[in-house]
């Protein structure tokens, strides 16, 4: 069933539909992740429902966002997100294939690249109820392989690549990323309360970067009592509903 909801009273709306997948934690951490400034070409990798895309100009509103989804049930959920925010000029979506970036755009078009990619490998876990969600959750339509490698073809020299995954996979990630010519610089987990070992990392490579990264400190979900930690209110903008 399709919804809308939000980002802050008076921001952006946003449309998902639950048969597809829900608005995640993880995008909402991904997107107050990497380091915004006005006119950043950005590129999002398996945009799904344009959820990071909206969060991204809410946080920075003169940048241009471009999504690439494969599907089109969610595609056109992102569509009309931009739509009804009369966004179009800046946030716009191609319905194609993130492995076939090199017929879609020159390389090093874009400064910053983004992607809340799929965390398990194909056959891993128990298969999720539809395509849609199996997609999003497995590398059954790309890999972390294909993400790195489009990411790399896309970015400028010295542009950055941020993407939001899970533990396990960190040697994968950087290992994956030197690949390509993304050096990893910068490395944030998520832990969900203090003391708690990370349920999911948040990471920065960089194309052409040196060896070097910094590993920055941890993000907290809830404090003690479980409610959440200022930074996270801050990430899903209740501190400005809090203002006004």
């Amino acid at each position: 069933m399709e919804h809308s909801d939000q980002l802050t009273a008076g921001g952006y709306r946003f449309f998902y539909d639950d048969t597809l997948f829900s608005p995640g934690t993880d995008t909402f951490l991904l997107s107050s992740f990497p380091k915004l400034k006005p006119s950043l070409r950005i590129c999002d990798l398996g945009a799904g429902t344009g959820l990071l895309g909206l969060l991204l100009l809410q946080r920075q509103p003169q940048l241009t966002v471009t999504g690439v989804e494969l599907q089109e049930p969610p595609l056109r959920l992102a569509e009309k997100t931009a739509a009804v925010n009369g966004l179009e000029r800046r946030l716009n979506f191609l319905h194609a294939d993130l492995r076939r970036t090199e017929e879609l755009f020159p390389t090093g078009s874009f400064d910053l690249v983004v992607c809340n990619p799929p965390y398990f490998p194909d056959g891993c876990g128990l298969p999720a109820a539809n395509q849609s969600r199996q997609s999003a959750r497995a590398e059954t339509a790309c890999t972390l392989e294909d993400v790195c490698r489009a990411a790399a073809y896309l970015l400028r020299w010295g542009g950055s690549f941020c993407l939001v995954h899970r533990p396990e996979r960190l040697a994968d990630l950087c290992c994956t990323l030197r690949k390509h010519g993304l050096e990893a610089k910068r490395l944030r987990s998520v832990c969900k309360r203090s003391g708690a070992a990370p349920s999911l990392l948040l990471i920065e490579g960089r194309r052409g970067g040196k060896p070097g990264l910094t590993v920055e400190p941890e993000l907290i979900l809830q404090r003690p009592d479980g409610a959440p930690t200022p930074e996270v209110d801050a990430i899903y903008f209740r501190d400005k509903e809090r203002t006004v």
